[in-house]
């Protein structure tokens, strides 16, 4: 067994443990599994395409704490996770921002995921052209989840709230796929160096 490989089993038995722990003591469940659901398909289908498709170790390391960020404020719901709270007496807001926290992750680790999957297919070949297209599909699927949020709230009416996790922002939708776009950004302009070498020392491109 690789180091690689027992990283990502160890890392998948922590998250299952933490769904478990989450899911018997969360007040909300209904609630706790439409925040966490997104983790129950992710997590098994990468440990199916381990083999046949490995992402890099800085993809893998970014969903990994992505989904802590999700289990976690499926716990709790988004507008009550605790630190959030702390975050926002520190810095004297007028709300908890954990769910920023969580739409920034929204759009890093999607941006990532979808440079990785555009480089190796040498889908797209030009630096600009690959930045653009990578916002625009984190972008994407930041919009999608807002519609199923919304989707939500027609089906729930009020019981929809702490899935929402609005208090009470007009612009929460905006200031949310704002927080993605910054994550996108995140992705193109800061770690996309370290990404791409991460790329060629494990032979997933080649260069040139």
């Amino acid at each position: 067994m690789t180091v690689k490989t027992l990283w990502l089993r160890s890392g998948a038995l922590f998250l299952l443990l933490l769904i478990i722990y989450t899911g018997v003591a969360t007040q909300d469940r209904a609630t706790w599994l439409m925040e966490v659901t997104p983790v129950l398909i992710i997590i098994p289908l990468l440990l199916l395409t381990r083999r046949r498709y490995p992402l890099t170790p800085l993809l893998y390391t970014l969903i990994f704490f992505h989904a802590i960020i999700l289990i976690v404020g499926g716990m709790y719901t988004y507008a009550k996770v605790p630190v959030g709270f702390d975050v926002q007496n520190w810095l004297d807001l007028s709300r908890n921002p954990y769910d920023k926290l969580g739409h920034f992750f929204q759009g890093l680790v999607p941006a990532l995921a979808a440079r990785e999957i555009l480089l190796r297919g040498r889908i797209v070949r030009g630096h600009k052209m690959l930045a653009f297209i990578v916002c625009c599909i984190a972008l994407a699927i930041s919009a999608t989840y807002e519609l199923i949020e919304w989707w939500a709230a027609l089906a729930m009416g009020q019981g929809a709230d702490d899935f929402l996790g609005t208090q009470g922002d007009p612009w929460d939708t905006q200031s949310d796929m704002f927080c993605a776009l910054l994550g996108a950004l995140t992705t193109v302009v800061a770690i996309g160096g370290w990404h791409s070498r991460q790329l060629l020392r494990h032979r997933l491109i080649v260069q040139g």
